[in-house]
């Protein structure tokens, strides 16, 4: 995988994001406002519409993209252009690439500092053979930490579209997202939109929204920073078991208002 010290091999013979047109990425400010699950969701919106993803996850020390996808168990191949990434399905229109498929099993830690994280982040965005990609959504950690900047500096090298910022209603989210618009503009990457995500609950036998958290949270940010919105999510909890399950929300409730948001999200994105 690498050497001894962390620093990956064939770095500097690669590439970076090699046969990637469009590189997405997914942020937040704080943990547990939904940002892995957005981030799936949209990957799996961005193949429906007919392109070929790559998801890649590079919360090192909170890997949920393989229990997401009901992929754990499986294992990353090498070949000679680097990692094979795992495939949801047998038309390989969407790879995905975790330390989770690295380590030995669900609850092993990972316990590195900084400059590791950095080595395996640039070789995840150097030595994975992604093939020919429309899209690469890479789901990031919460916060604005040493992933992100090692992200940051890789990406320097290319044109990235931009970034996608998760949020909850909640003024201490709310807060938390600002510095993230800020980390954003002093790195040089572009904000294609805010997403509200947990934005009231929808009864499922009346439709009645309830704003459990408030609302208008993302919306009102949007304005100020003066950055698209790009629309809310109401809690769902078909979309957590979705998640539990492994399963495509957009397939299987492909008429809900929330895959429909998903489906326009992915759509905006596509026409930016």
């Amino acid at each position: 995988m690498s050497h001894a010290d962390g620093e990956p091999e064939g770095i500097g013979e690669r590439k970076i994001l090699r046969g990637v047109k469009h590189v997405i990425l997914v942020l937040s400010g704080k943990g547990g406002v939904g940002k892995s699950t957005v981030a799936t969701q949209l990957a799996f919106s961005l193949q429906q519409i007919g392109k070929k993803v790559g998801l890649l996850d590079i919360d090192l020390c909170g890997p949920s993209i393989p229990r997401m996808l009901n992929l754990e168990g499986h294992q990353v191949h090498q070949c000679a252009e680097g990692w094979v990434p795992v495939y949801t399905g047998p038309d390989q229109t969407l790879a995905v690439m975790s330390i989770g498929f690295l380590l030995p099993g669900r609850t092993d830690p990972v316990i590195w500092r900084g400059p590791k994280k950095h080595a395996m982040i640039r070789q995840f965005l150097t030595d994975v053979c992604w093939k020919d990609l429309d899209y690469l959504v890479i789901d990031t950690p919460p916060g604005t930490s040493d992933e992100h900047i090692a992200v940051a500096e890789q990406l320097q090298t290319i044109q990235a579209d931009g970034a996608v910022l998760v949020t909850t209603p909640q003024a201490v989210s709310v807060a938390d997202v600002r510095r993230e618009v800020t980390f954003c503009r002093k790195a040089g990457i572009p904000i294609l939109g805010i997403v509200e995500n947990m934005s009231g609950f929808v009864c499922p036998t009346c439709t009645e929204c309830t704003n459990i958290f408030s609302s208008g949270g993302g919306k009102s940010l949007a304005e100020n920073a003066d950055v698209p919105f790009l629309g809310s999510l109401p809690i769902d909890p078909n979309l957590s078991q979705c998640g539990e399950d492994g399963q495509s929300y957009i397939d299987k409730f492909n008429e809900s208002p929330i895959a429909k948001t998903f489906l326009n999200i992915a759509n905006t994105i596509i026409s930016t």
